[in-house]
C-alpha cells in the first residue's frame, strides 16, 4: 500500500524544495508557517488522513483526491492535459503503409485487450536484479505460488510487482463532460471500433458474437473502405466539441442528446478505442509533435481513453486522456502493440483484404445539428485554432554523449538532464523557478504519481558556478558540484518512487481540509506555496524501444513543457511553450548546458 509519509518528513522536504526559490526573508516566513502547520492544524489533518487511510485498505489515500483533481478541472483536455507518445517506424519500411500499419496495430491492440481480459497478460514487474528475477525459471516457480504470497516471493529476489488497476480503462472508455465534474465511462460489452477520417466518424465491429476477433483481412477491408471513402469533410466537425472548456462542452453535449444523437454518441463513447487516420504525411519531428499533441481538432476525439493516430505515411502515435491513468499503463500498451505488430504482423504488404461487403459492415455516424450546436462547434474551432496558434514546439538532439558515458562517470543520467534544464533557465532568465518531474508510484496499490522537485540548493549552486562564476572554479570543483547534484537527485527520485515525496501528502491534507469545510490553513495561503505549485518547468521522461518521442503542453501560460529521453549515446528534448516564453532559445541554452556538463565530466576546460 502507498504509505502516508510522516508529517515532519513532509515539512522538511517541503522546505528543502522552497529554499532555492526564496530569498532569506521569504524563506523565514514560509518556514514559520510550515512549523506552525506541523504543530497545529496540519497535525490534526494528518491524523485524520491516516485514520481514513486505515479504513480504506482497498485503495490509496491519493486515489480519490487525484481523480477529483483531474475530473473537476474545467480547462480543455487538449494541450492542457492530454500528452502524446509517438511510435518508432516499423523497421521494415514497406510495412509503414497507412492501411497495413493501421490494420496491424488495430489487430495487436485487440490481441492485447483480449489477453488482458482473459487474465493472461504478463504482470508488470520492476526488476532491480533482472538476472535473477526476469527469468523463465522464476516465472515458472512464482506461477504456482498463491497470489496472496507471490508478491513476497518476488520481493525476495528484488522484483517489484507494479499496480495494474488502471489498465481496464484503456478500452471501451471515455471521459464524459459533466457540469462541475466529469465522469469516466466504460462499457466492456461494446464490440466496435471508432475510426475518424477527414472529420467523419465511422464504426464497425471488431469482435464477433462469440467474443472472437474479426479476421485481420476483414479489418483491413473495412479500413480500406474508409480510406477510399470520398465523402466531404463535415461543414461542422463534431471533434471540435471535445476541445472545448468542460462546462461548455457538457451543456452542448446535453443539447446533442436532446437533439436525437444519443445512439451515435453512445457508439462514440463505448467504442473499443478511437483510430484517427490523417490524410497527410509527416514532414519532420516538429510537425510530428504538433500532429500527435493536437492535430487539426476535427479528426480526434480527445475524451476517449486514447486515440491511435496514423498518418498517410504510416507514422503512428498515441494521444491519451490523463484522468484515468498515467504514462506507465499507456507505455506498456504501446510497447506490446509495437512489438507484436512489428514481430508478428497480422497482414503484410502482399495481403489481400477479404472480399466482404464493407458498405454494410461499416456505419458512418450521422449527427443531427441545430443552430445552437453549429454555433457551438464554430466557437470551439475558433478557440482551438487560437490556442494552437499560440503554441510553439521545438526540439533538439544532443549527440555528444548519453546514458553510457554518464554511467561510466558515475553520475545519474536523469540528474544531468534535469541539471541542464536548471542551468539553461538560469542562463536565459537569470532565476531559479518551480520545477516538476513526474515519478510513478505504481509500486503501490492504486499508486499514481509523485513529484520530484529537481530545483534544489545543489542545482542552484552548480548552475550559478557554470553560468556566472566560471572563472572562479577549477574543472575538478565543477565535477564535484555535478556529483553532488546527482547524489541529491538520486535521493529525491528514490524517495518519490517509494511514496516519500511531499507534494501528494500536502495535496491530500489540503483536499481533506476543503472536504471537511475547514478554513484553508495558512500554509496553503502562503505566496510561496502558490509559487511552488505554479510549475514553470514541467518535465517528464520515458524511454522505450517502441517510442520515438513524447510531449505535452506547458502546464502554465508562462511555462515550458519538457519531454525528454536519455538514450545510450544521445539525448532528445522536446519543448512546448506559449508567447510568454521563448522555447527555441531555452533549447539552445539546454544544448549549451549539456555541452558544458559533458565537457567538464570529460575533464575539459570550458568557456562561458
Amino acid at each position: 500500500r502507498l504509505p502516508v509519509p510522516k508529517l515532519e518528513d513532509t515539512i522538511r522536504r517541503y522546505l528543502n524544495a522552497q529554499k532555492p526559490l526564496l530569498n532569506d526573508d521569504q524563506f523565514r516566513k514560509t518556514e514559520e508557517l510550515a512549523h506552525h502547520f506541523g504543530k497545529g492544524i496540519g497535525r490534526e489533518l494528518h491524523e485524520q488522513l491516516v485514520a481514513q487511510d486505515n479504513q480504506n485498505k482497498h485503495t490509496s489515500y491519493i486515489t480519490g483526491p487525484w481523480f477529483d483533481m483531474y475530473l473537476k478541472a474545467r480547462e480543455p483536455l487538449v494541450l492542457n492535459f492530454n500528452p502524446f507518445m509517438s511510435f518508432n517506424p516499423d523497421p521494415k519500411s514497406e510495412y509503414n503503409d497507412q492501411l497495413i500499419r493501421a490494420t496491424n496495430m488495430t489487430v495487436s491492440a485487440l490481441r492485447f485487450m483480449k489477453t488482458f481480459r482473459a487474465g493472461y497478460l504478463e504482470p508488470e514487474v520492476f526488476h532491480l536484479n533482472p538476472e535473477k528475477s526476469d527469468t523463465e525459471i522464476f516465472k515458472k516457480i512464482i506461477r504456482f505460488v498463491p497470489s496472496s504470497l507471490s508478491w513476497f516471493g518476488a520481493y525476495m529476489v528484488n522484483a517489484y510487482p507494479l499496480d495494474m488497476s488502471q489498465y481496464f480503462r484503456l478500452f471501451n472508455s471515455t471521459r464524459l463532460p459533466k457540469l462541475d465534474r466529469d465522469e469516466l465511462y466504460t462499457d466492456e460489452k461494446a464490440k466496435h471500433l471508432l475510426v475518424l477520417r477527414n472529420g467523419n466518424f465511422y464504426v464497425f465491429d471488431v469482435i464477433d458474437r462469440d467474443g472472437n476477433m474479426l479476421k485481420p483481412s476483414e479489418i483491413q477491408a473495412h479500413l480500406k473502405y474508409i480510406l477510399s471513402d470520398n465523402s466531404p469533410a463535415p461543414a461542422f466537425p463534431l471533434g471540435y466539441l471535445s476541445t472545448e472548456d468542460r462546462d461548455i462542452w457538457a451543456l452542448l453535449r446535453k443539447n446533442l442528446m436532446d437533439n436525437g444523437n444519443e445512439e451515435a454518441l453512445q457508439k462514440v463513447d463505448s467504442a473499443v478505442f478511437c483510430l484517427s487516420l490523417d490524410d497527410f504525411p509527416i514532414k519532420d519531428f516538429v510537425h510530428l509533435s504538433h500532429t500527435m499533441l493536437h492535430g487539426d481538432g476535427a479528426n480526434r476525439w480527445y475524451d476517449k481513453s486514447f486515440n491511435l493516430i496514423i498518418t498517410k505515411d504510416g507514422t503512428a502515435g498515441i494521444n491519451f486522456e490523463h484522468s484515468w491513468g498515467d504514462g506507465v499503463a499507456v507505455l506498456r500498451f504501446q510497447n506490446e502493440v509495437f512489438k507484436d505488430s512489428t514481430k508478428a504482423p497480422a497482414v503484410s504488404p502482399q495481403s489481400q483484404p477479404a472480399s466482404v461487403d464493407s458498405s454494410r459492415a461499416v456505419q458512418k455516424l450521422d449527427f443531427k445539428l441545430n443552430d445552437a450546436l453549429k454555433a457551438g462547434i464554430t466557437k470551439a474551432k475558433q478557440k482551438f485554432d487560437a490556442s494552437v496558434e499560440a503554441l510553439s514546439l521545438n526540439m533538439i538532439q544532443f549527440h555528444e554523449g548519453g546514458k553510457d558515458l554518464l554511467k561510466q562517470k558515475k553520475v545519474s543520467p536523469d540528474a544531468v538532464a534535469q541539471l541542464a534544464f536548471q542551468m539553461a533557465f538560469l542562463r536565459q532568465y537569470n532565476q531559479t523557478v518551480a520545477t516538476y518531474e513526474s515519478c510513478s508510484t505504481a509500486a503501490f496499490k492504486h499508486g499514481r504519481t509523485e513529484t520530484i522537485r529537481p530545483a534544489s540548493i545543489h542545482t542552484k549552486r552548480c548552475s550559478e558556478a557554470f553560468v556566472k562564476e566560471l572563472s572562479k572554479h577549477s574543472t575538478e570543483e565543477l565535477q564535484k558540484l555535478i556529483v553532488e547534484c546527482s547524489k541529491y537527485h538520486g535521493r529525491l527520485t528514490k524517495e518519490a518512487a517509494m511514496g516519500q515525496g511531499f507534494d501528494r501528502h500536502l495535496f491530500g491534507l489540503r483536499y481533506l481540509a476543503l472536504s471537511k469545510g475547514i478554513a484553508l490553513p495558512d500554509l496553503y495561503q502562503d505566496q510561496a506555496y502558490t509559487q511552488l505549485n505554479h510549475n514553470i518547468i514541467s518535465t517528464s521522461t520515458l524511454s522505450s524501444p517502441a517510442v520515438q518521442l513524447g510531449g505535452f503542453g506547458p502546464v502554465v501560460s508562462d511555462g515550458f513543457g519538457v519531454g525528454y529521453q536519455v538514450h545510450d549515446d544521445w539525448i532528445g528534448c522536446n519543448v512546448s511553450s506559449y508567447p510568454a516564453r521563448n522555447g527555441k532559445e531555452y533549447l539552445q541554452c539546454i544544448y549549451k548546458s549539456l555541452e558544458d556538463i559533458f565537457n567538464v565530466l570529460k575533464g575539459k576546460k570550458i568557456s562561458s
